[in-house]
């Protein structure tokens, strides 16, 4: 055969693949993934859990010894809105659909590796069923920490309808309707569809079963359904937001550009060394290590009460620093200027961390007050960007997160929030934290650390 013809036909049988992977498409504009007959179009990869078709339903049944299986489709995928329908029998039958699933043959010596975006079915009591996960890369991206009102939206035992829309760097959840997650990412721009059947801890768990049907998909004329809930958008565009946000009332506290918006604490301009902007990012340079004797702290022009602010900082080995929030320069100290501190430092090379009661000058916790309750999962390494989150209410309920995850709450003004005053170092402060408004401030400790991506809603 030459090479002509032999071409001619690899690009035919090409294209006969892929149109069997798309086949049939409705009128409406959706293509039918499973054809409710068979498994045609699909692949189980990285894991040996079985996945069958009875009836119209694809199920997957957890075995012992296995990692996680992916169902994959063998067409990969940009743009799209997916919909289908997953059912969880039982407690421990974790499940998920990857959206731009990605895939190394190679990795685990041969047995395959699946990594990338996936929605979340998860029947436990931490419901954070249509959260988002990047599996086997960089851990979760959106847990349901930031929407609680939707971890009623799945059903244990019943049919629960995803929606989940993968258009341009934009990935948004639906379970049953309730808008769920909202994530601004540009790691992976197209791959495949996946359900899992997620690995077991106990051979007893074996043969617990996952279901799937009406799996459908658009690629084309794609409308997306716009979001009615105010939902917090996890946003890793740089310095950059959403028309979503900005409708919701966000707006960047950082330009990422030049210091506006910021001015030296107890002075009238932005300090002329020390601090710097370069290539959308906000760095304290590293001196000695003493507080606020260099540089100096930098604070807002402006004031704030109740908002929600979130940021993202980046420490040095050994480094110290913090975030302080009603912040009223009023004080006369020397020093960093007091305020309530969400405290960013590493645990581990600061001796800070080590003093106070009980944890309590630890990485988001409110300083020397109360510690954070954080989980080495989700913590990022020195080095590595870390999202924080202070969240102020009308009523004076305070939230800490850390990556996602509430670490802290207290209630400014309240009887507990004073009985931990005056057991710090903030007594010999009147109503310390208690200012009904004031500056945020980021401290310089004398060591190197970075700030980006910093947005405020002030809040009603």
């Amino acid at each position: 055969m030459n090479y002509s013809l032999r071409k001619n036909l690899f690009f035919l049988s090409g294209i006969a693949l892929f149109s069997c992977a798309q086949e049939p498409k409705s009128e409406d504009n959706w293509t039918e993934l499973f054809n409710g007959k068979d498994l045609s179009g699909w692949k189980a990869v990285a894991g040996t859990a079985p996945f069958e078709v009875v009836g119209e339903e694809i199920i997957g049944t957890s075995v012992a010894g296995s990692p996680n299986t992916f169902l994959i489709t063998e067409a990969t995928y940009g743009d799209f809105i997916l919909e289908l329908d997953l059912k969880i029998e039982d407690l421990t039958s974790n499940s998920g659909v990857m959206a731009r699933g990605q895939f190394d043959p190679a990795a685990r010596e041969g047995k395959g590796l699946v990594f990338g975006y996936q929605i979340e079915a998860d029947p436990t009591d931490r419901a954070w069923s249509g959260g988002i996960y990047d599996e086997a890369r960089r851990g979760w991206l959106y847990p349901l920490e930031l929407n609680p009102d939707a971890k009623s939206a799945f059903k244990m035992g019943e049919y629960n309808h995803y929606r989940i829309e993968a258009i341009g760097n934009e990935l948004k959840t639906w379970i049953n309707g309730q808008e769920v997650a909202y994530l601004v990412d540009d790691m992976d721009k197209t791959g495949f569809i996946g359900l899992q059947v997620h690995s077991i801890r106990d051979s007893t768990h074996a043969g617990r079963k996952t279901y799937f049907k009406n799996v459908k998909v658009q690629t084309e004329n794609l409308i997306s359904q716009p979001f009615n809930k105010d939902l917090f958008v996890v946003n890793n565009n740089l310095n950059k937001l959403t028309d979503y946000e900005i409708a919701k009332g966000w707006r960047l506290l950082f330009n990422g550009q030049n210091s506006e918006g910021w001015k030296g604490a107890y002075k009238e301009t932005f300090p002329e060394s020390g601090w710097s902007v370069s290539d959308g990012v906000l760095t304290i340079a590293k001196t000695d290590g003493s507080e606020s004797q260099n540089a100096g702290d930098i604070v807002t022009t402006e004031k704030f009460s109740a908002f929600d602010l979130a940021f993202e900082f980046k420490l040095t080995e050994g480094a110290n620093s913090g975030l302080k929030y009603f912040v009223t320069l009023s004080e006369g100290n020397k020093g960093s200027a007091i305020g309530l501190e969400y405290q960013i430092l590493d645990d581990e090379k600061h001796p800070d961390a080590k003093m106070g009661i009980e944890g309590n000058r630890t990485l988001a916790s409110l300083y020397d007050l109360i510690k954070a309750d954080k989980q080495p999962r989700f913590m990022k390494p020195i080095g590595e960007w870390n999202k924080g989150r202070v969240v102020v209410y009308p009523d004076n309920r305070v939230e800490h997160y850390l990556n996602g995850v509430k670490v802290l709450e207290y209630v400014r003004g309240s009887q507990e929030y004073k009985n931990l005053v005056a057991g710090s170092k903030y007594k010999i402060w009147e109503n310390f934290g208690e200012a009904p408004e004031g500056h945020i401030l980021l401290q310089d400790h004398g060591d190197e650390v970075s700030f980006k991506n910093i947005k405020i809603k002030t809040l009603n």
